[in-house]
């Protein structure tokens, strides 16, 4: 599980439906909540967490994408399997493991030290720990 330190900066809600906005370390992060914990308040710092399964790479991305999560780093591990592949990417301080198919990290071509973008939908995206409340 991807743990990503942040600081709540905007909840916007509609009825259930709540967007709430983070900062991680200057990159904008988004997550859509369907119920939200009365305690969640701007200004707060929290741990987000994503599955490994979820994370998005893309190799050379240029253009528009509903992504509202992109993140830029570079690899900083790979480790293959028979038919899946990790790989640990390091963005600013911390590190994010992306679980994708052997067959998609060989058609990315992908190596250590390479630039790389990181994609989490916002749905995919949630709130673990409030670390003060």
């Amino acid at each position: 599980m991807n743990k990503i330190e942040a600081i709540i900066s905007q909840i916007d809600n509609i009825d259930n439906l709540n967007i709430v906005q983070f900062d991680f370390l200057g990159i904008k992060l988004k997550m859509m909540s369907l119920d939200l914990n009365e305690n969640i308040k701007i200004g707060q710092n929290v741990i987000l967490v994503a599955k490994a399964t979820n994370i998005i790479l893309a190799r050379d991305f240029k253009g528009m994408i509903s992504f509202s999560n992109q993140i830029n780093g570079k690899i900083d591990n790979i480790e293959n399997g028979k038919l899946l592949c990790s790989v640990t990417i390091k963005a600013e301080d911390s590190y994010f493991q992306s679980i994708i198919t052997q067959a998609s990290a060989k058609k990315m071509n992908l190596k250590k030290d390479d630039e790389i973008n990181i994609f989490i939908k916002a749905s995919d995206l949630s709130i673990e720990e409030i670390i003060n409340v």
